[in-house]
C-alpha cells in the first residue's frame, strides 16, 4: 500500500472517530475552564505568553486551545475535516481564537509558509506517520531560527506488548517496517471501547533512535530527551491509576519506560 493510500484510509477513520471522540473526552469539563495539557507538557515547554505555536495533528483542538489559554497565538493542523470543523467550532464556543488548518503534515507545507516559536506535537501521534525524514524536515522548516520542537508521546518500548493479555507478552516488533500495519480494532476504540470503528488504521512504528535520528538528520540540536515511568493511558491490563495522575503496574511500579519527551532546537 503506498502512503497517500494509507493516509486517506486514516482520514476517512478519524473523521468517523470525531464525533466519538467530542463525546468521550472532556468537552464540558474543558469549556467551564480545564487545562487538557498533561503536567509534564505545561512544565518542558515553559512560559508560551505571546509566542506562536503550531500544533501538529491537533485532532479536535482541545490541547491546541489550552495552548491559547495560556496565552500562545496558536494554529492547529489535522487531516481530518470532521476535527478541524469541531475545533473551528470548540474556538468560537470557547471564546479562544486560533486558527486551524485541514492539512496533512505531510501537505502542509504547500498551505502554510510560515516560522513558529514553537512546533508542539502531542500524545499518540507518531503511528500514523509514514515518513519520519519527511515529517523532521517539515518540523525544522517550521522553526524560527531562536524557536523549538516539542514532542510528548508514548514511549515506542511499550508497543510491543499485547494490550490485550496479561503479562509481557510480546506481539509487535521494536523496529519499524516500511509497510503500515492494518488494525480492524474490533474490541473498540480506545476513547470508547464501546463503539468499534467501521474502518481500520494502518500505523506505523519508529523506535527511539529512529526519532532523535530523524530530527537531527533535519538540522535540530536535541535539547534533552527524558524517559518516564507511567502512562496517560491504562496501556496493559492491569495497570492501576496512581496519584500523580498516570498509569503504572502495581508490581513494577516506576520501572518501566512508558512515555517520553523530547524538546530541540534550530543548530
Amino acid at each position: 500500500m503506498d502512503r497517500q493510500a494509507a493516509e486517506d484510509a486514516n482520514r476517512r477513520l478519524w473523521n468517523e472517530l470525531t464525533p466519538i471522540h467530542v463525546r468521550a473526552y472532556p468537552v464540558k469539563e474543558f469549556l467551564a475552564g480545564r487545562c487538557t495539557l498533561k503536567p509534564v507538557e505545561v512544565a518542558e515547554v515553559g512560559d508560551v505568553r505571546g509566542r506562536s505555536l503550531l500544533h501538529l495533528q491537533c485532532h479536535f483542538g482541545l490541547d491546541t486551545l489550552s495552548w491559547q489559554r495560556r496565552g500562545a497565538i496558536v494554529t492547529g493542523v489535522d487531516i481530518s475535516e470532521a476535527s478541524i470543523e469541531r475545533a473551528r467550532a470548540l474556538s468560537s464556543e470557547a471564546g479562544l481564537p486560533a486558527r486551524f488548518i485541514r492539512a496533512s503534515v505531510y501537505d502542509l507545507p504547500a498551505q502554510l509558509d510560515e516560522k513558529f516559536d514553537i512546533v508542539y506535537t502531542g500524545i499518540g501521534v507518531l503511528v500514523w506517520l509514514a515518513d519520519l525524514a519527511e515529517w523532521a524536515r517539515i518540523v525544522a522548516r517550521c522553526l524560527r531560527p531562536d524557536g523549538f520542537f516539542y514532542l510528548y508521546e508514548f514511549h515506542p518500548f511499550m508497543h510491543v506488548f499485547n494490550s490485550r493479555t496479561a503479562g509481557f507478552v510480546v506481539n509487535e516488533s521494536y523496529f519499524h517496517t516500511p509497510e503500515p500495519t492494518v488494525y480492524a480494532d474490533d474490541e473498540g476504540d480506545y476513547a470508547d471501547p464501546k463503539y468499534v470503528p467501521r474502518n481500520p488504521s494502518h500505523e506505523w512504528q519508529w523506535t527511539l533512535g529512529d526519532v532523535v535520528s530523524a530530527l537531527t538528520a533535519a538540522g535540530l540540536r536535541i535539547e534533552f530527551l527524558r524517559e518516564h515511568p507511567g502512562t496517560v493511558e491504562p496501556r496493559l491490563p492491569g495497570m492501576v491509576l496512581g496519584d500523580n495522575g498516570l498509569w503504572d503496574l502495581p508490581d513494577l511500579p516506576g520501572r518501566l519506560p512508558m512515555m517520553f519527551s523530547l524538546k530541540a532546537r534550530p543548530v
